[in-house]
C-alpha cells in the first residue's frame, strides 16, 4: 500500500523527470478532505502538459494506483489528475497565473521539493 507521500513524490519526480517547471507540492491534509497533496506544475505548451500528464499517469500508474478522474485533457491549458489522495494539476503559463492555485491553497504547507524527492 502506497502512502500519499509516495504517490505525490512519485508524480512530482514524473513531472521533473520531463522538464515541468514551477513544481510545488502542498500537504493540504489539515486544510482540506480533498486529498492530502496537490501537486503543481507548468508546461511550456498545449503538448508539453500533455506529455507531463500522461508520464504522471504512468509512473503513478506503476505504483498499481489509478487515476480516478482526468479533466480538462481537451483545451490542453490546465489538466487535473486525481488520484484520490493526491491531485496533480498540470497548466501552461498563464492559465497557471490566473487560477494561482498556491494562493487560493495558501493554508496548505509547502512541501521542500528537494528533501521530498530525495525521500
Amino acid at each position: 500500500m502506497n502512502t500519499p507521500k509516495q504517490i505525490a513524490a512519485v508524480a512530482a519526480k514524473a513531472l521533473d523527470e520531463k522538464k515541468g517547471l514551477g513544481i510545488k507540492v502542498l500537504e493540504i491534509s489539515e486544510v482540506s478532505t480533498l486529498a492530502d497533496y496537490f501537486v503543481v506544475c507548468t508546461g511550456t505548451s498545449n503538448t508539453h502538459v500533455k506529455t507531463l500528464c500522461d508520464a504522471v499517469d504512468e509512473k503513478v500508474g506503476e505504483l498499481g494506483e489509478a487515476m480516478l478522474h482526468r479533466e480538462g485533457h481537451r483545451s490542453g491549458t490546465w489538466v487535473l489528475l486525481d488520484f484520490g489522495c493526491v491531485v496533480v494539476h498540470v497548466f501552461t503559463d498563464e492559465t497557471r497565473v490566473f487560477y494561482d492555485l498556491e494562493r487560493l491553497w495558501s493554508d496548505g504547507k509547502p512541501v521542500d521539493l528537494e528533501q521530498f524527492l530525495a525521500d
